[in-house]
């Protein structure tokens, strides 16, 4: 049996050699947009294509004609929408679900296949890294059990997905905050929490709360626009 993983993140690359090994069976990573065509999936022809950290429409073209499976990391009808992780611990919330689901053409819509429990503690790359494990686990569930999703019950909140000049720390007035701003932030790809001087701006990572202050690594940049 043949099946796909998509992400475009290589943190997610070890869940089809994982996988593989465990199952006995065939599966193919894709990262990159452009190899996510009908044509390539056709010829591969997979029992399920799973998407556990997607940046992208997913074309109506392929989930119309395979079994397209997103993992979302909200309890879903809650949180439905874009940059999940930090729109869930900047409203303070540190315990989510991953969520299963049946791709269809409404964002985060679909029926659910299961659900799994998510810790928010850490570093964003941290907690990444330790979803992926709960995703593999996951995906072993649902190629060896077959569950039939089933509709979302509840009320829908929507997210939207959070923009660079969001990560400014400048208005913050506890150091909870801060500290939850600079870690949920705190992973590849992702821009960094930030504060402006004058002429600089200075970028957080790598951050411990020890209650009444925060280590942190400290990147000191030129302003876009101040550099001449």
């Amino acid at each position: 049996m043949n099946y796909i993983i998509v992400a475009n993140h290589d943190r997610y690359a070890k869940l089809s050699r994982n996988l593989s090994n465990r199952l006995d069976s065939n599966f193919y990573f894709i990262s990159n947009k452009e190899d996510l065509t009908y044509s390539c999936l056709k010829e591969i022809n997979p029992k399920y294509v799973f998407f556990p950290h997607w940046s992208y429409i997913i074309p109506e073209e392929i989930f119309n004609n395979f079994e397209c499976i997103i993992f979302h990391m909200t309890d879903v009808p809650f949180g439905r929408g874009g940059s999940p992780l930090q729109n869930l611990v900047s409203r303070g919330i540190y315990d989510t679900k991953i969520s299963a689901l049946k791709c269809v053409k409404e964002l985060d819509a679909g029926p659910v296949y299961l659900k799994r429990p998510l810790n928010l503690n850490g570093s964003a790359e941290e907690i990444y890294l330790r979803a992926a494990n709960v995703i593999e686990e996951m995906i072993y569930d649902i190629i060896t059990t077959h569950p039939s999703p089933i509709d979302q019950i509840g009320e829908v909140v929507n997210f939207q997905r959070r923009k660079p000049i969001e990560s400014n720390i400048e208005e913050l007035d506890n150091l909870e905050k801060v500290y939850d701003f600079i870690r949920m932030l705190d992973a590849d790809g992702y821009p960094k929490a930030y504060v402006n001087t004058k002429h600089f701006t200075l970028e957080f990572e790598r951050a411990s709360f020890k209650g009444d202050l925060i280590h942190a690594d400290v990147k000191i940049r030129k302003r876009d626009g101040l550099d001449e």
